[in-house]
């Protein structure tokens, strides 16, 4: 057994994984999962830069990791950076910021590399299953980013566009740091579709999304709608993963945080605090997908680039 930590950086949350890996028997055992909401991405769509507010929310968490790392004695420790800080011109101070805290420099990896990543952190435990028909097509939804995969065995197609429950929310809900709408008007809702379409339109153009069988998706808008379609109490990993929530739940789930204020999303208890202002772009963009594809049911996976980051240390 190895003992590893990877560190997966987004732009609206920083991950850890501490876990004894066995490479010959394919086991991955957590000893620490956890998630930490920093808004690395606040206001990157708009200034290009990221925001020394948002540095400190990160570097603050990075701290927070280093200490579970050296607790724990981790061999190996990799640090993955996507979306936000693949866009931001001031990237160099994160890198810095993380290099004196965790004393690795985080590898800001392209689109690609995060959907080859994600594909196989979420599909190492789908193999041979009877139930799953392939090819999948696996989405990650991001804050900033979303990654379409297709692939059985292994990687056919993949593309990154630049739609995630951050990047939408902050183009067509809030102006300068104020909510336009709330809930959001028909206007701003149809802003946002178009901005999906296109970018479903840009994958379409490298992943052939219709030749998809199953749909499995990533990432914490995908895992929060599964969780109020599960009605859970609080979040269960455990109960979201390998979850199969149909289409028709996508669409009432998605039309009910689309018509309800702030304030009565944040009274449902699967969603995190801070996700209560960016789910409704994040359930928008998964069933868009959904409609797109003519998938029936989106299969939810709790594992995925983080677990694909720690069995890369291997």
């Amino acid at each position: 057994m190895k003992r590893v930590a990877a560190i997966d950086c987004g732009t609206n949350s920083i991950r850890l994984l501490v876990a004894d890996l066995d490479p010959a028997t394919g086991e991955l055992k957590d000893l620490d999962r956890r998630m930490t909401i920093v808004r690395l991405g606040q206001g990157v769509d708009r200034t290009g830069r990221l925001a020394p507010e948002a540095l400190e929310r990160t570097f603050a968490a990075c701290r927070e990791y280093a200490g579970i790392i050296r607790e724990l004695g981790a061999e190996k420790l990799r640090f993955v950076a996507t979306s936000a800080s693949r866009d931001a011109e001031n990237r160099d101070d994160f890198v810095r910021g993380v290099v004196d805290i965790l004393g690795v420099e985080p590898e800001v990896i392209t689109g690609d590399q995060e959907a080859e990543f994600s594909f196989t952190g979420a599909t190492k435990e789908l193999t041979g299953r009877t139930d799953l028909a392939t090819p999948y097509l696996v989405v990650d939804i991001g804050g900033g980013s979303t990654e379409f995969v297709l692939g059985s065995d292994t990687v056919r197609a993949a593309r990154s566009v630049d739609i995630g429950c951050v990047r939408m929310t902050e183009r067509h809900l809030v102006r300068d740091g104020k909510v336009l709408a709330d809930p959001p008007g028909e206007e701003q809702i149809a802003a946002i579709k178009a901005d999906i379409a296109r970018a479903l339109d840009q994958a379409a153009e490298t992943v052939p999304l219709s030749e998809a069988r199953t749909l499995v998706g990533l990432a914490g808008s995908v895992t929060t709608v599964a969780a109020i379609a599960l009605d859970l109490s609080e979040y269960d990993s455990a109960a979201i993963h390998h979850s199969r929530i149909p289409l028709t739940q996508v669409r009432e789930i998605t039309h009910r945080l689309l018509t309800t204020t702030h304030e009565e999303r944040a009274e449902i208890p699967a969603i995190h605090p801070g996700r209560v202002d960016v789910i409704a772009a994040g359930a928008l963009v998964l069933l868009s997908i959904m409609e797109r594809t003519g998938a029936e049911e989106v299969v939810v996976s709790e594992h995925d680039i983080l677990d694909s980051i720690a069995w890369s240390c291997a």
